[in-house]
């Protein structure tokens, strides 16, 4: 039975950034315009409905107005601007709307007093020049025989108050200028009663209000002295960025020989390599999942997750995560690096709960559960490794994992099991951001995956079927060229791109992997498969 989490607020501070605020937790939406942060605001909460099985609830707010959003596990949701506050006006009470100031009727020529509708005890009327509330007093017509705004005001108070008669024969009162006691009610009280009627309705994401831009240093510069130079101006006096120093090749060791004295550009292997660290490095605008498919045991699925996660874990810098996904048991957690512990999925998922309290939602209490691959830099969720256990991870188990760990990893790399019809597995595979499909240069797992593509557009992910990037690996040193051409001639016509990576003996035992006895070759494959994947996050 999954436990009701608290519920959500959203603060919209620029438009292109917000603020989910789940109970103590904060993290940090960005996206490249308007739309797309929309699109993000609603897909966080989602995750908070999927965790839970159940409709989250949510309140957005821009600047002084808020209103409510549900979304529910399916991604379906509904919101209602119509109930959005917006420092509405309080009031007043029914007594003092009797008796305010009633410029709203317009008064005959004669009247030089404020008219006022009905008479009230002496406790109960306010001063006459007490201004009524901005809302509550509409327009004005604009005759000539109207005494303006500002005589209103300067009447004078209590002692005026009695010169008007209770009686109907008053000839300064005329029975049209009465003023019924709710006409002084406030509109913008009776719109938020007509709101509280209106049931939420489903709303395109493009039809939600603009966050106002926030004030920025240079906004806020511009305003000051313009002859006195500011911060901004102290960075901008700064110089361009510095040359690039060879490290390889000729220019590098000519480098090195003259101590920097002779430094030459670096060369174009080398411009290359850069080319693809920096299109690794790539600013996300939120975490991003990537799974690796292949149905056929063998395929190196596994092999690739972790290079593909070492790669990311070294150039990016961390915050990288290779989940094995299997629904009972994979091979992931045996071939990364040991660990002072054997705790996986399984275990991460009976405990999950804990990380919804303030006091068990760090990454240093999820230390606990993944395993550290130091050199690498990235962690390892391995999948349950009991022989005798009997559980498996279901598409409800995989989601509230999801849920859970984008929220503390940029990068997530799934390792999938071979069987394509594993609940978990088609979760996989709608999360994923990216779809990484790979094969050895042999027929047999050649095919599998070609029926994988075949099946997966038959289910509706054709779209991300075209987008999906292909890796041939070399089973051996000596690979058929004849089809490894024809197989890449296939794949590139079915998905965006081809990456061949070449054989490595290192890899052969299938123990854990020693990332620093990859061959150069395999290292600068592997960083161009990055490149290729990260270029479509």
């Amino acid at each position: 039975m999954n436990s009701r989490r608290p519920d959500a607020t959203v603060h919209f501070l620029t438009s292109t950034t917000a603020e989910l605020h789940v109970g103590t937790d904060v993290e940090e939406v960005v996206a490249p315009d308007s739309l797309a942060l929309r699109d993000r605001v609603v897909e966080e909460i989602r995750q908070l409905a999927a965790s839970t099985g159940e409709p989250a609830h949510a309140t957005l707010v821009e600047g002084s107005s808020s209103w409510p959003l549900v979304v529910h596990p399916d991604g379906t949701w509904a919101e209602s601007l119509d109930a959005a506050t917006a420092d509405p006006v309080p009031a007043p009470a029914p007594a003092a709307a009797a008796t305010a100031p009633a410029p709203a009727a317009p008064a005959p020529a004669s009247v030089t007093a404020p008219p006022v509708s009905t008479p009230a005890p002496a406790s109960a009327v306010p001063p006459v020049s007490t201004p009524a509330p901005v809302s509550a007093v509409p327009p004005v017509p604009a005759t000539a025989s109207v005494p303006p705004m500002p005589a209103v005001s300067a009447a004078p108070p209590a002692p005026a108050m009695p010169a008007v008669p209770a009686s109907p024969a008053a000839p300064a009162v005329p029975a049209t200028s009465a003023v019924p006691a709710t006409s002084a009610v406030p509109a913008a009280a009776e719109r938020r009663e007509a709101a509280a009627s209106v049931p939420p309705q489903r709303r395109d994401p493009a039809t939600l209000p603009l966050p106002e831009p926030r004030e920025t240093p240079a906004t806020v510069a511009d305003r000051g002295d313009p002859g006195k130079p500011t911060v901004q101006d102290l960075l901008d006096s700064r110089g361009g960025t510095s040359r690039t120093r060879a490290t390889s090749g000729w220019q590098g060791a000519v480098r090195r020989a003259t101590g920097g004295l002779v430094s030459p550009a670096p060369g174009r292997a080398e411009r290359d390599r850069l080319d693809r660290q920096k299109r690794v490095q790539r600013r996300l605008d939120a975490p991003r999942t990537i799974v690796v498919l292949n149905p056929k045991g063998g395929a190196h699925k596994t092999t690739s997750t972790l290079l593909l996660a070492a790669t990311f874990g070294t150039v990016r810098g961390g915050a990288t995560l290779a989940w094995d996904n299997n629904e009972t048991r994979g091979t992931l957690g045996w071939r990364a690096q040991n660990a002072p512990h054997h705790r996986t999925a399984v275990d991460l998922l009976a405990d999950i709960d804990e990380f919804w309290n303030p006091s068990g939602s760090s990454l240093a209490a999820l230390d606990t559960y993944v395993r550290t691959q130091v050199d690498a830099r990235f962690d390892v969720l391995a999948s349950d490794e009991d022989a005798a256990a009997s559980s498996t991870i279901d598409s409800a188990a995989f989601d509230r994992l999801h849920s859970l760990l984008r929220r503390y990893y940029r990068l997530m790399i799934v390792d999938t099991g071979n069987n394509m019809r594993a609940s978990n597995w088609v979760a996989s595979v709608a999360a994923a951001d990216q779809l990484v499909i790979v094969s050895t240069v042999r027929e047999d797992t050649a095919a599998s995956a070609a029926w994988l593509l075949d099946g997966l557009r038959e289910k509706g992910f054709g779209d991300k079927i075209d987008d999906a990037v292909t890796v041939l690996t070399a089973p051996s040193s000596r690979p058929d060229r004849r089809l490894e051409a024809r197989l890449s001639r296939h794949f590139e016509q079915v998905t965006s791109a081809v990456v061949n990576a070449p054989f490595d003996p290192s890899l052969v035992d299938g123990g854990p992997i020693d990332f620093d006895a990859l061959a150069p070759e395999t290292r600068d494959a592997w960083l161009t498969v990055a490149a290729t994947v990260a270029d479509r996050l």
